[in-house]
């Protein structure tokens, strides 16, 4: 995945790389902020989503003219990946909360993570088009610091890296988007019962009832991490090296 989108490189570098101020307006201007535009398109996508989002609307909202924002942001896509990046902001485990290993610390990093998403659904769909910002970029490097610190060797922590990525963002996409009532739920699984011979171990297993959405990501989540402790990991085959 591309860290950042091509296009004009000076503000967009800085932007993913840390906070610039915002240029000034013009006197007389109705009062506005980088951050109080971003928290608006925030509130914006939370209520209409992606297609709600628009200049006009955005400006509407913020009681000023569409102009005046360009005074702060470069574009629509500017405001895309600054309201992207803002949803994603870590602020670590609540405090006197310390974790026992280094699982704990991957945990509360991916379902604080998880959780930020699933507040904020659009951006579960809009993460893997845009550029990285500095706060998932903070979060991928306290991710990557964390399996190093737990013995994952540089040549693997790639891999593990984007499989805990794509672990979070399939089961978040999943439950974001699997909008099935209980009478629904239901029916599918008479339907398997009425099937069973065909479906036997998803019949068995109930599988159309189990709505525990969060207890399956932690315990898909911990088959992941035992995968990824080294403890857990085969030795190398000596005669293999010979």
């Amino acid at each position: 995945m591309a860290v950042k989108r091509s296009g004009a490189p000076g503000k967009r570098s800085q932007r993913t790389s840390g906070r610039i101020p915002p240029a000034k307006e013009p006197h007389g201007e109705s009062p506005l902020s980088r951050d109080r535009i971003v928290a608006t398109a925030v509130e914006l996508l939370d209520a209409q989503g992606l297609d709600g989002l628009t200049m006009r609307r955005l400006a509407d909202r913020l009681g000023s003219g569409v102009m005046s924002l360009y005074w702060h942001v470069d574009s629509k896509e500017d405001v895309f990946d600054l309201a992207l990046d803002s949803v994603l902001e870590y602020r670590g485990p609540p405090q006197g909360v310390e974790s026992q290993d280094w699982r704990g610390d991957v945990v509360h990093v991916l379902e604080d993570w998880r959780a930020g998403m699933l507040r904020h659904p659009w951006s579960a769909s809009l993460l893997p088009r845009r550029a990285l910002g500095p706060n998932i970029l903070s979060r991928l490097e306290l991710l990557g610091t964390t399996l190093s610190r737990a013995g994952v060797a540089d040549s693997d922590l790639n891999a593990a890296i984007w499989s805990l990525w794509n672990y979070v963002m399939g089961a978040t996409i999943t439950r974001a988007s699997f909008d099935v009532s209980d009478d629904d739920r239901a029916a599918g699984q008479q339907r398997l019962t009425r099937l069973s011979e065909r479906y036997p171990t998803i019949e068995r297993s109930r599988l159309l009832l189990d709505d525990d959405w969060d207890g399956a990501f932690r315990k898909g989540l911990g088959f992941l991490l035992d995968g990824l402790a080294p403890a857990r990991r085969p030795a190398p085959d000596a005669t293999a090296r010979a």
